[in-house]
């Protein structure tokens, strides 16, 4: 063998085994070192960071819901019966308002008492009793007149107030929120006053038409005693 292929194989073999010492080397640079406790510390930092957005979410969502509730117990019931009873408060006051005769008012009872249902005088005559005693017949009729004519009124709006009634009960049993609730159940006790009322004013009128009766009665029994005494003036005198 030359001298120049002795030193051209001995540069192929130089070249050779320093081409397979590098090889693992440039092969295990290519690949990335895994570290077990990096990778585990940034996972818990990502589910720490996930459970802190499901608790931010949980919260929005209670808010939500408490803002629903609150909406529910502000709102206003769609529905109101005021009209209603007041009307039949009025017609309960008007049919008080038209009594007859004797009415509502301590001055004119007093006077009346005075004039008509007192101690009779002696000097009154025969005509004068008798326009005395029309005058508390007229006053009984009228006072009976009128109690049965509150009686009619009442009756007449126990329909109204059933329906009234009713159309509380299902508001609410409807109701969403505390505030319609509280509002149903105050219409119920406005109606309950209402029915009250008009129990109040015929009981009124009941008793102001049996009271002009007895009272009749014992300025009747004034009049024969005046009557009498005056007969027997008459009888006695010369």
């Amino acid at each position: 063998m030359s001298l120049n292929r002795r030193r051209l194989a001995q540069a192929m073999a130089a070249g050779w085994l320093a081409a397979t010492s590098f090889a693992p080397a440039r092969a295990l640079a290519q690949f990335t070192v895994f570290d077990p406790t990096n990778y585990a510390q940034n996972v818990l930092q990502a589910a720490r960071a996930l459970e802190t957005i499901n608790n931010q979410i949980t919260a929005l969502q209670n808010q939500a819901q408490m803002l629903v509730g609150q909406a529910r117990n502000l709102a206003s019931l769609p529905y109101s019966s005021l009209s209603a009873l007041q009307a039949q408060v009025d017609r309960t006051r008007a049919l008080l308002n038209e009594a007859q005769g004797l009415a509502y008012d301590v001055a004119k009872i007093r006077s009346a008492f005075l004039t008509q249902y007192g101690t009779a005088d002696l000097s009154l005559d025969d005509a004068a009793l008798s326009t005395r005693a029309e005058a508390r017949w007229s006053a009984a009729v009228a006072g009976f007149e009128d109690a049965l004519k509150v009686q009619a009124g009442v009756v007449g709006g126990l329909r109204g107030s059933r329906d009234q009634w009713a159309a509380l009960i299902d508001q609410s049993q409807g109701a969403v929120g505390a505030l319609q609730a509280a509002q149903a159940g105050n219409q119920l006790l406005a109606l309950q006053a209402a029915q009250l009322a008009d129990l109040l004013a015929l009981s009124a009128a009941q008793g102001r038409a049996q009271a002009l009766e007895a009272a009749d009665r014992a300025a009747a029994r004034a009049d024969a005693k005046a009557r009498f005494s005056r007969f027997i003036g008459k009888a006695g005198a010369p």
